[in-house]
């Protein structure tokens, strides 16, 4: 732990203490470890005050040029080694600055690691828990673990709720009345899809069986014909 009024060398040694002693307990007690890195803008930033101390040439934002590459030493630092039982998992945290994830810091983790699960400040004043905004949110390994209707089904709820999303915008300016009936239902399945989908208590164990069928219900708010990305034969079996 590095509290903030220590040194800015606490705050880079932090992390890569920590995964050595993870390393440790994963490939030579073989156990199998998570780590939780947080907050890596702390890191960040001590990266970037040392950084400026040593009159180093800055890059975006004052940064140095080589964050990415540190950044890079540190969440690579997990995973499986052949012949080793043990295994390490690595969730690092970070908070956008200005909640911007075009930021430096963001924008350079979401290059490294292999997902990011993003929170969002609207969600969470809504009462939405966990306010995750699955729009930026993604998964780079999820294709190579679900079948081919659930990438559908995946595609199309992707689909309808950033189209919801557009729709709430343009609401917000000439009024939900103004809207097509056709808008006026995607409208209702962005309302549905965060109330019924992302909320869950903190104590529930959703199975995924259990959230596709809260999907397919949501879905078949739509409109048939809008529901572009499903076959006929999913649409037929799935949608009531």
């Amino acid at each position: 732990m590095s509290l903030a009024n220590e040194s800015c060398v606490n705050n880079i040694l932090v992390p890569k203490a920590a995964l050595t002693l993870s390393e440790f307990l994963a490939f030579e007690k073989e156990y199998d470890v998570v780590t939780i890195l947080y907050d890596m803008t702390n890191y960040c930033d001590a990266l970037r005050e040392m950084s400026s101390r040593r009159d180093e040439i800055p890059g975006r934002k004052g940064y140095p040029g080589y964050m990415y590459s540190d950044l890079a030493t540190i969440y690579e630092r997990a995973g499986l080694i052949k012949g080793k039982k043990g295994s390490l998992t690595q969730i690092p945290v970070l908070t956008m600055p200005d909640d911007d994830i075009t930021h430096p810091i963001p924008d350079l983790t979401g290059y490294i690691t292999e997902g990011q699960i993003v929170l969002d400040r609207g969600l969470f004043k809504k009462g939405i828990y966990p306010p995750i905004n699955v729009l930026p949110s993604l998964s780079r390994l999820m294709n190579q673990g679900i079948t081919k209707l659930q990438r559908r089904w995946a595609n199309q709820i992707y689909s309808a709720y950033a189209r919801s999303k557009r729709v709430g915008m343009l609401a917000a300016i000439i009024g939900e009345s103004e809207l097509s009936d056709t808008d006026r239902k995607f409208l209702e399945f962005g309302r549905a899809f965060e109330k019924k989908f992302l909320t869950q208590s903190e104590t529930e164990n959703r199975t995924l069986e259990e959230t596709m069928e809260i999907g397919w219900k949501l879905l078949s708010i739509l409109p048939k014909t809008e529901l572009t990305r499903l076959t006929e034969e999913d649409i037929t079996e799935h949608i009531k």
